[in-house]
């Protein structure tokens, strides 16, 4: 079998990483949508006391 010259192995991995960034581009998974978890923290108009438990 002939070995590829150096061009074809260009334009072969050239095809390739087109492809490849063709077919991250494509996909928006949850790209365009906010966060899933809403209102972490509860109303932010007290603040939290932590007290320390007794033994």
């Amino acid at each position: 079998m002939a070995e590829p010259t150096n061009e074809d192995l260009k334009k072969k991995f050239r095809e390739a990483l087109e492809k490849k960034n063709h077919r991250s581009a494509v996909s928006t998974d949850h790209k365009d949508a906010g966060s899933k978890v809403g209102n972490v923290h509860g109303p932010a108009d007290h603040q939290k006391m932590f007290r320390r438990k007794s033994v």
